[in-house]
């Protein structure tokens, strides 16, 4: 019985699976990513996820932990034109620490995805899947793949977008509206303050007249004496 026995051990010695484990995760950190069965992908999963949550830290001393389980190791790339390879300018470790760790700087785990294959491998017919490494950063709005889920996931977003953009609007022509009236009643008073001074002239019309009854008796006095 293999009790408290949690590792795969692939029908390999310890020593063989920890060298198949680093040159798998070395091949993941360059290429971004690889196809293998679906046993190795999930046992390297968990390898190359707690090396990058260490990378992350970016000090010297994770640095060193990451050198001792994954080994700094130079890179090539194939070249068809020369028919070789050539070495790349950083390392495993180095890649990892300056261009992958950042990448998932505000990302609390779930570097890495699982796509399975309906192709299966020939020989024993076992399951072949992709092990990839995110490139999206924090984003977990489920809009990055081609599935349906995701479609589905990219329409709602959409309709809380739109039902955002006409709630904002309704909002601004409410805020319009109250202000319309507002503006308009000072307009208003304005012409009550203009008809006192057009009935002031009207009360200085009396006035004048009141000298020219006082020439009448002047006259008279004028007949008494011709008399």
């Amino acid at each position: 019985m293999r009790h408290r026995q949690a590792t795969k051990h692939f029908n390999r010695t310890s020593k063989h699976r920890t060298a198949m484990r680093r040159n798998m995760a070395t091949a993941l950190i360059q290429h971004g990513s690889i196809r293998t069965t679906e046993a190795k992908a999930k046992y390297l999963r968990r390898f190359i996820e707690k090396l990058i949550t260490v990378a992350k830290k970016g000090t010297l001393h994770a640095r060193r932990q990451v050198i001792s389980r994954l080994q700094d190791r130079d890179l090539y790339t194939y070249d068809a034109k020369n028919d070789d390879y050539e070495l790349e300018d950083q390392t495993a470790v180095q890649k990892l620490f300056d261009v992958i760790a950042p990448r998932y700087a505000d990302r609390p785990g779930g570097y890495t995805r699982i796509i399975h294959l309906a192709e299966r491998r020939i020989g024993d017919a076992g399951k072949q899947v992709i092990l990839q490494l995110i490139e999206d950063g924090p984003s977990r709005e489920g809009t990055g793949g081609n599935s349906r889920r995701s479609a589905r996931a990219a329409k709602r977003i959409e309709a809380a977008k739109g039902i955002e953009d006409k709630t904002k609007a309704a909002a601004k022509d409410q805020e319009s509206v109250e202000k319309a009236p507002a503006e308009e009643a000072p307009a208003e008073e304005t012409p009550a303050e203009e008809t006192p001074t057009d009935e002031a002239p009207a009360e200085e019309t009396p006035a004048e007249e009141a000298p020219g009854d006082e020439e009448v008796p002047a006259d008279g006095e004028g007949q008494e004496d011709k008399g």
